[in-house]
């Protein structure tokens, strides 16, 4: 799966969610993943990052290896 893959799933899976996909060692495999969603308001950190993680379900027992996630709220 490409960056721009995971970038189009997130935001598809987040409906008006501002997505910026980083690879910090140009691996392909390692990405960080910058999601800011007004979606996000009142619920805590790990509830948002279940949320994206639920985007990626399938992607993220294949095909990523690891994810760092960081969540804003609009």
């Amino acid at each position: 799966m490409t960056i721009p893959e995971i970038q189009k799933k997130i935001e598809e899976g987040l409906p008006g969610s501002k997505v910026e996909i980083l690879d910090p060692y140009r691996d392909g495999v390692h990405i960080k993943a910058v999601v800011t969603y007004k979606g996000f308001s009142g619920k805590g950190l790990i509830e948002q990052h279940r949320m994206v993680y639920a985007t990626l379900k399938e992607e993220l027992k294949e095909e990523i290896h690891a994810l760092a996630l960081e969540t804003r709220s609009e």
